[in-house]
């Protein structure tokens, strides 16, 4: 075949049930034209390796590989000591030839565009090879450059004096949301040099052991809290005579940023202006009601030295007589950080033609004005800049193949999707509505590439996982899956925490007393002699070990409707019938059942939820070489995606790759 330009569109989340929905339904407009111009599936599908979560999944989307092959079995890699876990979206732990370096190696320009699966660091010395983030799924240069939270700022002229109070959920795994990444100073030198800086997290992560913590026990508004008094505004170079002032606090309260509350010309108070200083000629920003406003640069301060960021705001309310309002900030971000950019000069030629990567919000909670007009409209803004860029790659730096990934259905749908059928604070059919609106922005990302198509290239769209809603009111998801708790096994007895002087328990974990452990999704290890530190189970009894845990999940059981939370749990060998298993797996692994799964990672790739959900992917392609308006029933799966875009590309097959081209999509 001759080769074509690749774009590979990948949407992060994206479920192909709930697209049919929307697109039937007439909200999907862009995405049912991107159909007719081209092919998937019959209902759209594509079936995903095992386990349904980011880092294993995009890897296995660029290797062609499973898991078990690929070695990247999980969010999570398990450190020798069990009861720590390291993130897992590392190259270095790949085992498995990506496309990217394959297509870069026979002289293709080639971009890798936030890619959350071994991606990060460049895994190809090729000058091919050009390279941003991918060293965590919320957004780029989120993990390395985001200094600031996100924060409400609270006006009223009943407050005395300005405060700071720092997120009352600071300690709230928001999931797929990883800040404070830096580089360990140790692993700068090596084979791949500087721009393979091993990139860590500040606070290691625990395996959780309490029932209230873990990542779907999330805070309503886990942002930063001002508080400000309204008072006439006095000291001013320039203000007018009825202007009302007040105090902005940024930097965990430590820099101050004065502001002035102004009337309209019909003399209601409507807007925010927001200065340096008093003596300031001009303001910062102004901010008038409702209007969301991004790249407001300012200073904060990073390791104790002020730098330059950008950030979003939206006055929320505001009092017609000046007596109050609210004002959304959004994350600060270092602009100026070029950590996950290879090269680096990619960071300059980006934010010149661009503009500055963007903060993305997860502010909201049930608060249905801060997820419509912060979280969704910080996405609408995070997507336009993606499109923009992709494009402006693809149009003036002669990429031939783009490597892609967006994260707005996945980050949003955990805020959401869990209430679909409950509610939370808010309403079912109010939680609905919003999750149908972050559906109809990927609509408007889609709509974007349309005209791609149009100028010889061909789009690749695809997802690692869909997202579900629980069918039964039931915590066992908490307790079984979570993404790092083992709170089921403590109740079994096999997990044993240490105790206090009072004999309560301490969350830290009793290896000598402790045979096995959940510490990831769906993954227990055993505590083996000999293999683990603390091992205190002869390998000779670990298959009757194994038997007897397997045994045990299958007996919990839901007391409403008598049916099991568990739909298989297997032996790490076993494991290799669904490509997992292996050295980096649990020694068992288990599958939570449907209806009682949350979310995604915890269950079968082909399941469905409530609400006309599922968790399956999305697999559609369009443009030249590929059919139109064309469906076929062939079972498409997650390791044929790379032999599919090989071909197109005209270059070799990865040397692991599993799968086999979708042959019946080709003209």
């Amino acid at each position: 075949m001759e080769r074509k330009k690749v774009l590979i569109l990948g949407i992060d989340g994206l479920d192909p049930r709930l697209t049919k929905k929307y697109i039937d339904e007439g909200r999907m407009p862009n995405t049912k034209k991107f159909l007719e111009r081209g092919s998937a599936e019959i209902r759209y599908e594509m079936i995903g390796g095992q386990p349904t979560v980011t880092p294993p999944m995009w890897t296995t989307l660029a290797t062609g590989a499973s898991p078990r092959v690929h070695g990247i079995t999980g969010y999570y890699r398990h450190n020798v000591e069990r009861d720590i876990l390291e993130y897992n979206f590392e190259s270095t732990n790949c085992h498995a030839e990506q496309l990217w370096n394959v297509t870069a190696e026979a002289g293709i320009k080639t971009l890798v565009w936030h890619w959350p699966g071994s991606s990060w660091p460049p895994s190809s010395q090729s000058e091919n090879l050009y390279v941003i983030d991918g060293t965590q799924p919320g957004g780029i240069n989120v993990g390395t450059a985001q200094v600031e939270g996100d924060m409400l700022v609270l006006g009223n002229v009943k407050v005395q004096e300005v405060s700071f109070r720092s997120k009352a959920a600071s300690d709230s795994r928001v999931p797929c949301f990883i800040t404070g990444m830096e580089t360990a100073e140790e692993e700068k030198e090596g084979d791949l040099n500087m721009m393979a800086n091993r990139l860590v997290v500040k606070k290691n992560q625990r395996v959780t052991m309490d029932e209230s913590e873990g990542v779907m026990n999330l805070s309503d508004t886990p942002m930063d809290m001002v508080s400000t008094p309204i008072r006439p505004a006095s000291g001013w170079v320039n203000a007018p005579a009825d202007a009302l002032e007040c105090t902005m606090l940024l930097a965990q309260g430590f820099i101050h940023r004065p502001c002035l509350i102004l009337k309209n010309e019909q003399g209601i108070y409507d807007s925010l202006a927001i200065y340096k200083n008093k003596k300031s000629a001009e303001p910062i920003v102004v901010l008038a009601k409702d209007v969301f406003v991004q790249d407001i640069v300012d200073e904060s301060i990073r390791h104790d030295e002020k730098i330059m960021v950008n950030r979003s705001m939206r006055l929320l309310e505001m009092a017609e007589d000046g007596s109050q309002f609210k004002l959304w900030v959004s994350a600060s971000m270092d602009f100026n950080d070029d950590t996950v950019w290879s090269p680096k000069s990619l960071l300059k030629t980006v934010t010149e033609n661009v503009g500055y990567p963007q903060p993305v919000c997860l502010a909201g909670g049930s608060d249905e004005m801060l997820i419509s007009k912060c979280m969704r409209a910080s996405w609408d803004h995070s997507a336009a800049w993606n499109a923009k860029g992709i494009k402006y790659m693809a149009r003036e730096q002669g990429f031939g193949v783009i490597f892609s990934h967006f994260h707005n259905v996945d980050m949003q749908g955990h805020m959401l999707v869990q209430y679909l059928k409950k509610g939370s604070k808010l309403s079912p059919e109010t939680c609905q509505k919003l999750f149908a609106e972050v559906y109809v922005q990927t609509d408007n990302y889609i709509g974007e590439f349309l005209e791609l198509i149009d100028e010889g290239w061909t789009i690749l769209i695809v997802s690692d996982h869909g997202q579900t809603t629980p069918e039964h009111d039931t915590d066992v998801f908490r307790l079984m899956s979570g993404g790092t708790c083992a709170v089921e096994m403590r109740k079994l007895g096999y997990t044993v925490l240490k105790k206090d002087e009072n004999g309560n328990d301490i969350p830290e974990i009793d290896w000598s007393k402790t045979r096995a452990i959940c510490s990831s999704y769906c993954h227990i290890f055993l505590n083996i002699k000999g293999r683990d530190p603390h091992g205190i189970v002869d390998p000779a009894d670990q298959f009757e070990l194994e038997e007897q845990i397997m045994t045990d999940l299958y007996g919990l059981r839901d007391e409403k409707t008598g049916h099991r939370y568990v739909a298989l749990a297997m032996r790490n060998r076993d494991a290799a019938l669904l490509g997992e298993g292996g050295p980096d797996s649990g020694d068992i692994i288990y599958y939570i059942a449907e209806g009682y799964t949350a979310d995604h990672a915890d269950s079968f790739s082909t399941i469905n939820g409530a609400c006309d959900t599922s968790v399956r992917s999305v697999f559609m392609a369009a443009g030249p070489g590929i059919k139109k308006n064309f469906l076929t029933e062939r079972i498409i799966k997650h390791v044929d995606v790379t032999p599919t875009a090989a071909v197109l590309l005209n270059v070799r097959m990865p040397h692991q790759c599993e799968g086999a081209p979708v042959y019946q999509i080709f003209e």
